[in-house]
């Protein structure tokens, strides 16, 4: 027989329950009130962000159409009278971005004056702490000149690396009681700061630096026992092509300006006593063989230019400074032929590093540049890259591009290889007794067009970075374009933009913008 035994249902009290959704439910719904207004008080200074950086670059104006655009000083003026009572979810407690839009709306109004003194055929691009606040044009393709060597810079080091160095070598057949059967070979390795310890370098207008020493290789000869050599010296840059210079520079700038250059440079192609070579590979031999004859090596049958024979072996190297010193040194002289190098080693690297890899080329530079730029989300609508110092007539840059490349500049070699106004390199003579004399670090440019045809017009450049003893960076690119460039123009619109330059920031102590 079965028993079913039904039990009857347990009642709880439902105060208890209730309780405890209430205790769940309203703490939830507090934070989420909380969250809310904070996430509209975060749209409100992003879309403030947003519309200061688009008309810095955009149509003028628009920023002057934000109901609550405050000047710098209507800033500071409401965070001296914030209270502790400040509420929570207010801007007054991250005063550090509100002084940043406040500082950089009041460089925009001081910088934008100066635009009335530009043609339509020059760009500016200026922002503060990263910050985009005014342009002129920043969009437009205009011809670059010399600052085109920051983007170079700034390329070399991300694709080689700021520790990347160049090996120059010597190699001989096997010597025999101090005498070499046959050629020997100075090879070249991309270094394009090679030079003789006597070689009068100071001469130079923008004397090199960082240089590395060709000695050291003569010095291999007679450390090695070597004292006569029964060949040539033969100087080989195969590492590279034979493009010793740029088809599309301007008429006299090829073995003046810039070049020859290979993958074995010494003194830019120059030999003591005997002018620049056609062949900087054959001046390089020659160099190193007059350096042999003051160490008492006799070479039988002179100098010239190949490839290295594989029956050799290497009896001395030398290593150059490394990359970023190598960079500094190029944009502080605006050295052309070592911009050109660069080029070709980088797409050299990018083919890969062994010997069996190909040749370093402008073409393969030209692509690697190009490629790196677009990855870093570089604006390129326009811009045209054709070599690397900047001598080209058809290059083309525009001021968004270059100042986007500055702005991720800070802490490398690029900023702290450029010259400083009034004290170092192509500006060493310019901005003395200016506001911004000993702080403002910026590539120059020039570059001078005959009027042959329609030429692109006369170039020329400013662009770089004024730091502040209270704080604060401001990266610009000023490219000035016209048929002509008269000293007495340009220096005007340079200081015009340093006077203004020279305020920032507005506001020093962020202190004042938060909670008293």
């Amino acid at each position: 027989m079965r028993v079913d035994v039904v039990a009857a249902p347990v009642r709880y009290r439902r105060m208890p329950l209730v309780l405890l959704l209430l205790i769940a439910i309203v703490p939830t719904v507090i934070l989420a009130a909380a969250y809310l207004r904070l996430d509209r008080e975060a749209d409100r200074y992003d879309a403030r962000v947003e519309a200061l950086a688009t008309s810095s670059l955009g149509e003028p104006g628009d920023l002057d159409d934000l109901d609550d655009a405050l000047s710098a000083a209507e800033v500071a003026a409401a965070a001296r009278r914030a209270a502790l009572s400040t509420s929570l979810f207010q801007y007054r407690r991250i005063p550090g971005p509100s002084a940043d839009l406040a500082n950089a709306i009041e460089l925009r109004s001081e910088v934008r004056p100066v635009f009335g003194f530009l043609n339509e055929e020059s760009c500016v691009a200026v922002s503060a702490n990263g910050l985009d606040v005014a342009g002129h044009n920043p969009d437009r393709a205009v011809v670059p000149a010399s600052v085109q060597k920051v983007l170079v810079a700034a390329v070399a080091l991300e694709v080689l690396g700021p520790d990347y160095t160049f090996t120059t070598s010597v190699r001989t057949p096997l010597p025999v009681d101090g005498v070499v059967e046959g050629d020997v070979y100075l090879v070249g390795g991309g270094d394009p700061l090679l030079t003789s310890d006597d070689y009068p370098i100071d001469e130079d207008r923008y004397p090199a630096f960082s240089t590395t020493s060709l000695d050291v290789l003569a010095d291999a000869f007679v450390a090695n026992g070597i004292t006569r050599i029964r060949g040539t010296v033969i100087g080989d840059g195969t590492r590279y092509d034979d493009e010793f210079v740029v088809e599309g520079w301007g008429p006299g700038v090829a073995f003046d300006s810039a070049g020859p250059y290979d993958a074995l440079l010494v003194n830019d192609a120059r030999v003591l006593g005997r002018g620049q070579a056609d062949d900087p590979n054959r001046g390089a031999a020659r160099e190193l063989a007059r350096l042999l004859g003051n160490r008492d090596v006799r070479v039988d049958d002179g100098w010239g230019s190949g490839q290295a024979a594989t029956n050799t072996q290497v009896i001395g190297t030398v290593e150059s400074a490394p990359l970023s010193e190598i960079v500094r040194e190029m944009l502080t002289t605006s050295d052309n032929n070592t911009a050109e190098m660069l080029v070709k080693e980088i797409g050299r690297a990018d083919a890969g590093a062994s010997e069996t890899a190909g040749i370093g080329t402008r073409a393969a530079g030209l692509t690697v540049i190009d490629r790196t730029l677009r990855t870093w989300g570089v604006p390129m609508a326009g811009v045209r890259v054709l070599d690397g110092s900047g001598l080209h007539l058809e290059n083309r840059l525009t001021c968004a591009a270059l100042l986007h490349v500055l702005q991720r500049a800070p802490g490398t070699a690029v900023a702290s290889g450029l010259p400083l106004a009034g004290e170092t390199g192509t500006l060493s003579d310019e901005f003395i007794g200016s506001p911004v004399a000993g702080r403002l670090f910026a590539k120059t440019g020039t570059l001078n067009n005959p009027p042959v045809g329609e030429p692109p017009p006369a170039a020329k450049s400013l662009a770089g970075f004024v730091t502040s003893p209270a704080g604060g960076t401001i990266e610009f690119a000023i490219i000035l374009n016209a048929a002509e460039l008269p000293e007495p123009t340009y220096r005007q619109i340079w200081a015009e933009f340093a006077t203004r330059f020279s305020t920032f920031p507005a506001i020093t102590d962020v202190t004042t913008l938060g909670p008293q």
